[in-house]
C-alpha cells in the first residue's frame, strides 16, 4: 500500500461509505491539483477528512471534488486563502456535492462571462471527468459547449452544471425545454430588477451606480437562487402530495 493511497488514522471516518470511491491520487487528478494541495487543504480544514475504508485506505467522494472546484473558483475571483477559509466556515458542514456546485455557480456568476477555447483533453479536465463523444454532443445540444474547429468554446461557469445534467435521467429535449423556461423567466426577473435599481439610483453619480451594481450583483444572485430553490421545493412537495393522494 502506498503512502498516497492511505490517510492517517486520525483523519476520521467510520468505515466504507457509498459514493466515496476515489483515492487521494484519483481525486487530485480529477480536480487538476496535486496530492500535496489536497493534503494541505485537508490540514487547513478546507476539505473534510476522507472516509477510511478497508485496509485503512482513505476514500474521497463527489463532495470533495465539488469543494475543490469551489475553492478553485474562489481563488479565481481573487480571494486569499484566509478569505476562502472564512467563506467555507460559514457553509453548513453537510452540504452535498450538488449544493456545493450551486455555490460555485453563484460565485462564478460574480465575474463577467468568460468563454475560452479548449481542446478535447482540456475539456475533460475542466469537466472533472473524461467525456464520451455522446456526452460532448449532449453538452453541445444544451449550448454548454460550442464546437470550434478541432476544439470547443466553453463558459467555465456553465460547464460543471452541464456535466451534472448528463447524469439526470431526462431526455435532451426535456433539458432544453427546461433551459428555455429558465432563461425566459430569469431574463424577465432581471429586467424587473434592473428597472427597480435604475429608479432607485437615478439621481446618483454614474461611478456610484457602478459600485452599487457590483456590490448588489452577488446578493441578488444569491437571493434569486434561494427563492427559486424554496419555490421549486414547494412545487415538488405539492405535486408529490397530490400523486400520493390519488
Amino acid at each position: 500500500m502506498t503512502t498516497s493511497d492511505t490517510e492517517a488514522a486520525g483523519a476520521g471516518g467510520h468505515g466504507g461509505h457509498e459514493g466515496h470511491t476515489l483515492t487521494i491520487d484519483e481525486l487530485a487528478a480529477r480536480a487538476g491539483v496535486t496530492v500535496r494541495t489536497v493534503r494541505f487543504y485537508g490540514t487547513k480544514g478546507l476539505l473534510p477528512p476522507p472516509v477510511i475504508g478497508p485496509r485503512r485506505v482513505g476514500r474521497y467522494g463527489g463532495e470533495h471534488l465539488a469543494r475543490l472546484a469551489l475553492i478553485e473558483e474562489l481563488q479565481h475571483q481573487g480571494m486569499t486563502l484566509a478569505a476562502i477559509e472564512r467563506y467555507l466556515s460559514r457553509l453548513p458542514s453537510d452540504l452535498s456535492a450538488h449544493d456545493l456546485e450551486l455555490h460555485r455557480a453563484v460565485v462564478a456568476s460574480w465575474a463577467p462571462e468568460t468563454v475560452e477555447r479548449v481542446g478535447r483533453e482540456e475539456l475533460g479536465r475542466r469537466a472533472g471527468r473524461p467525456l464520451t463523444d455522446e456526452e460532448v454532443d449532449r453538452l453541445a445540444a444544451m449550448d454548454v459547449v460550442v464546437p470550434d474547429g478541432d476544439g470547443y468554446r466553453v463558459d467555465a461557469g456553465l460547464l460543471r452544471l452541464g456535466v451534472e445534467l448528463l447524469d439526470v435521467p431526462f431526455s435532451p429535449e426535456t433539458v432544453l425545454a427546461a433551459r428555455t423556461a429558465l432563461l425566459a423567466h430569469s431574463r424577465a426577473a432581471a429586467r424587473d430588477l434592473s428597472r427597480l435599481l435604475r429608479d432607485a439610483v437615478a439621481e446618483r453619480d454614474a461611478r456610484d451606480v457602478r459600485s452599487l451594481s457590483a456590490h448588489m450583483h452577488p446578493l441578488v444572485v444569491q437571493a434569486l437562487l434561494t427563492t427559486f430553490q424554496r419555490s421549486l421545493r414547494q412545487e415538488l412537495r405539492e405535486w408529490l402530495d397530490k400523486e400520493s393522494g390519488e
